[in-house]
């Protein structure tokens, strides 16, 4: 058995636009139905929720019934030996593409590509796991780096002033802009939409389209998701499970009880 080739990786190295969904319930029967929706990926959160290795499994287990949906691994954490042990974990499960926050210069960016690949390209730790099927992808330790997708996440100011820098990094796939703690950082917390904000984020879209790279953003706005991907974002999530969740319980409880209020447009759903 060859070891799959890597569909996301092929199609943001064609810039072909992906749409994805972000999936943070961390569980089998939610993620079957995200699964069976249609996007082109799945971003499976590990630091924004009580998501455990375990459950990544099971998730990963349940996706693989919906080939169409790539699944995406967000580490908790990606720097120092911690974060590498916690690559090297993720990859093990059988995640061919992960997304790395909070990465603010080229040389945090290069470390993660080290971590993410086999010696003498990198430092991963070679082992028999599911990624290699336990043996059954006989050729998967020389033709797994290969395959392996890097998106590093660019959410602060210094992550701004170093972005031709970290886009540029050989091995990194792609960069992705996190609107939520960007915001933050440039002093506008909560404003995502802030137009300081979305100047800088066309801005840094713009930046790293012109290095060659893909660009990625989470935003479930329609108009402002179209115009991202107007401008050249090729990854781009439209909404998340939770925010779908809340939302349409909110507006079905409105629609029968006087004394609750549906979520409007503009409330902040996290």
């Amino acid at each position: 058995m060859k070891t799959p080739v890597n569909p996301f990786k092929q199609a943001i190295a064609k810039q072909q636009a992906q749409i994805g969904l972000w999936v943070n319930l961390g569980h089998p029967v939610s993620t079957e139905i995200c699964a069976g929706a249609g996007f082109d990926w799945l971003l499976l959160d590990a630091e924004h929720s009580p998501t455990t290795l375990p459950t990544l499994l099971s998730q990963l287990q349940t996706i693989a019934a919906y080939p169409g949906s790539h699944p995406i691994g967000r580490v908790p954490l990606g720097h120092g030996e911690a974060g590498t042990a916690t690559i090297k974990q993720f990859l093990d499960l059988g995640f061919q593409t992960l997304l790395v926050p909070m990465v603010d210069t080229a040389e945090q960016a290069a470390a993660l590509v080290q971590a993410m690949r086999y010696p003498p390209e990198g430092v991963r730790g070679m082992a028999g796991t599911r990624a290699a099927r336990w043996g059954r992808y006989p050729n998967y330790g020389k033709e797994a780096n290969e395959q392996v997708c890097l998106l590093v996440q660019a959410e602060s100011r210094t992550a701004l002033d170093n972005l031709d820098a970290i886009a540029n990094t050989p091995g990194v796939d792609g960069v992705f802009i996190g609107p939520a703690d960007l915001s933050a950082s440039l002093g506008y917390i909560g404003q995502a939409t802030h137009p300081e904000v979305q100047k800088a984020i066309d801005d840094a879209i713009r930046r790293i389209v012109k290095c060659g790279k893909a660009a990625g953003i989470l935003i479930s706005d329609e108009t402002l998701a179209r115009h991202y991907l107007a401008i050249g974002a090729t990854f781009v999530a439209v909404g998340l499970d939770t925010q779908i969740l809340v939302r349409q319980t909110s507006a079905l409880a409105a629609l029968y009880k006087g004394n609750v209020k549906p979520l409007a447009a503009g409330d902040k759903v996290y």
